[in-house]
């Protein structure tokens, strides 16, 4: 019998203009981490990590909306740590126009140091990620799935009794809905869904009672 890993840690910092999530990770014990979506302030994010003897070995987008990659350049400033998208999302990482950030005042692009393809799985911090590719929210949003502990970063996709808006550029509702249902919720049920904004739910939970996704 193999030896049994330590726990898979997640926890969350509130930041940005609106509210977003972001999540670092680590097995218990570790320093080192991986984080998702350093939505703004990636300097104060820097500090609170480092605070706790965390070292970022890598940084992952769910799609590259501005309210998700406001902090991202001074996080990997201060880390050095590769960045990660889904191939999909070239586009959005590149235009400030199809990221929004144009319309929000704050013009930005990205330039992750990796795409990653649909399915295609990646180890860092001893966690095991799995891309699942989740068009709809943008063309290239995805989630990030670690089996070990049934563990989805949903991005916008999936929310606690909602889901995400589709009237973005890039966006499509119809999309949405077929990526939920053909991607998230073959997941197992017992599957805890991390989303970009709000309180973490289930998917035994969402294909129960989330009417958006049923209806």
């Amino acid at each position: 019998m193999g030896e049994t890993k330590p726990v898979i840690k997640v926890n969350c910092f509130v930041v940005g203009a609106v509210q977003t999530n972001f999540y670092f990770l680590y097995r218990e014990g570790s320093p080192d981490t991986i984080v998702f979506d350093p939505a703004d302030l990636g300097d104060r994010l820097y500090e609170e990590l480092d605070k706790r003897g965390l070292k970022v070995k890598a940084i992952f987008l769910t799609h590259a909306h501005f309210d998700h990659i406001m902090g991202l350049e001074a996080l990997k400033e201060k880390t050095g740590a590769p960045v990660y998208a889904c191939i999909h999302e070239k586009n959005v990482c590149e235009s400030e126009m199809l990221n929004a950030s144009m319309d929000f005042g704050h013009p930005l692009t990205v330039s992750p140091d990796h795409y990653l393809e649909d399915n295609e799985e990646i180890t860092v911090a001893d966690i095991t990620l799995k891309v699942l590719h989740t068009p709809g929210h943008t063309e290239g949003s995805c989630g990030y799935y670690i089996e070990d502990g049934h563990i989805l970063i949903s991005g916008d996709t999936l929310f606690q009794g909602s889901v995400g808006r589709s009237d973005f550029p890039t966006g499509d509702s119809q999309t949405l809905l077929d990526s939920i249902r053909t991607r998230l919720y073959t997941l197992p049920d017992d599957t805890t869904v991390f989303s970009g904004h709000g309180a973490e739910t289930t998917i035994g939970y969402e294909k129960k009672h989330n009417w958006f996704v049923r209806a």
